[in-house]
């Protein structure tokens, strides 16, 4: 049996651990550079906010103290997704991320009295070890248990957990309920041609023929239909599988044309798309780096310019990186433009362990090898064990433009277990 444990209103959730004066008030999380609202507490969509609602409209019931708007706070989201994670390697063999707030836990050897209880427990131990509120869906297959964990969290009779053998009268009418665009993996054109079939919902297309469905749409949909039937086609991707490239860059806090200033943020991505190359385990051997204007500001002038340098060898050095980014930033930065953001992608991706040498490389080529490779695991070790950004290659000047806007950023942050209050359960 597979579960899937959903966190409800992850970013909200995680706001309201260390501010617990938002319990039962409309909050919402907003984007980066408070741009709009991209997570909503339950008693913010009661009140009819929309995902994706441009914050400045709702300013007037911000001042008015009706809702509540936070800035984006990633780090302690993902710190928190990180304890959520540990709590369920407590009660299962096998824990696969699926995304921040979702996880597939795998639920073998157990009794459906026993695998249920065992799912409770679940529920109750994340939320009393990490304030964060779940759903957990249980079912033979990860589609079934997408529905089971719908289901656990729309219906109030399951209590936060739902567990569905795939042969029972109980999934049969839930299936029967679903409709098709509830289904993982069926988007909306999807969901149009198969209406012209008479495919409706979630049972309909468990009930379609497979091969038939294979032969008009995909092996995909024919496996998710398998699915929906019981039977395990879909094995999740393996999470540590390396990236073909590594995209890091985001939207300046305002738009800006001091050099200075855009040198700082490309030097701040770079070193964070080297950091997540050697995650990986990979080597870049090429690096574009690319500026935008405003388009939407057809006032002023327009200018979106990018560049690839081929690195001299393949390397997740961040020294040579940067030197590389900094050359290609030189070379596209124009005067007379205010530009609106600015990024850096690591491409041509090779696994460190099978590289290929070059015909020149000498013994002092491989020592400057190790040389590079133990300072950036050193690096990389100082920044994970005491905080992102304690060890970097330049420091970014306080309130630069470049920065993000974060008017109402927590200020208060988890990295450690024991910085995280004692929570109870209720």
């Amino acid at each position: 049996m597979i579960g899937l444990v959903d966190c409800n209103s992850f970013y909200v959730s995680c706001e309201r651990v260390f501010q617990p004066r938002l319990r039962g008030l409309p909050v919402g999380v907003m984007s980066n550079n408070d741009g709009c609202v991209i997570a909503l507490s339950t008693e913010l969509k009661a009140l009819g906010i929309k995902m994706g609602t441009p914050a400045f409209e709702l300013q007037h019931l911000v001042r008015q103290g009706r809702i509540h708007l936070l800035s984006s706070n990633y780090e302690l989201y993902g710190d928190m997704s990180q304890r959520v994670q540990s709590v369920l390697e407590e009660f299962a063999p096998a824990v696969e991320p699926y995304s921040i707030d979702e996880m597939f836990v795998r639920f073998d050897g157990f009794t459906h009295e026993q695998l249920l209880e065992h799912a409770r427990q679940l529920h109750h131990k994340v939320r009393q070890f990490t304030g964060i509120p779940v759903c957990v869906g249980v079912a033979p297959t990860r589609t079934l248990a997408k529905l089971a964990n719908r289901a656990a969290k729309k219906i109030s009779a399951y209590q936060g957990v739902c567990v569905l053998q795939h042969d029972s009268r109980e999934t049969q009418v839930l299936l029967k309920k679903i409709e098709l665009g509830d289904v993982w993996g069926v988007g909306r054109r999807l969901v149009e041609r198969l209406t012209v079939m008479g495919i409706k919902s979630a049972w309909d297309l468990a009930q379609a023929n497979p091969k038939e469905i294979r032969r008009r749409f995909s092996v995909t949909l024919e496996r998710t239909a398998l699915e929906l039937r019981g039977v395990p086609c879909i094995e999740m991707n393996d999470f540590d599988e390396a990236r073909q490239r590594i995209m890091t860059s985001r939207s300046f806090g305002k738009l800006t044309d001091n050099l200075d200033e855009i040198r700082e943020a490309i030097r701040q991505h770079g070193q964070r798309g080297a950091e997540k190359l050697r995650r990986q385990n990979g080597l870049a051997k090429a690096v574009l780096v690319f500026l935008k204007t405003n388009p939407f500001r057809q006032d002023l002038h327009q200018y979106s310019p990018s560049l690839v340098l081929e690195l001299p060898r393949p390397t997740a050095d961040s020294r040579e990186i940067l030197h590389a980014a900094g050359h290609a930033l030189q070379r596209i930065y124009r005067k007379g433009y205010l530009y609106q953001k600015g990024g850096v992608m690591l491409l041509d991706l090779v696994d460190a362990s099978r590289q290929q040498l070059s015909l020149l490389d000498t013994p002092q080529s491989d020592a400057d090898r190790q040389r590079s490779a133990k300072l950036m695991n050193t690096m990389d070790e100082l920044n994970k064990r005491m905080g992102r950004g304690t060890v970097s290659l330049g420091r970014p000047t306080p309130g630069a433009a470049w920065h993000l806007r974060c008017a109402n950023l927590t200020q208060r942050c988890s990295t450690r277990w024991d910085e995280l209050p004692l929570v109870q359960a209720r």
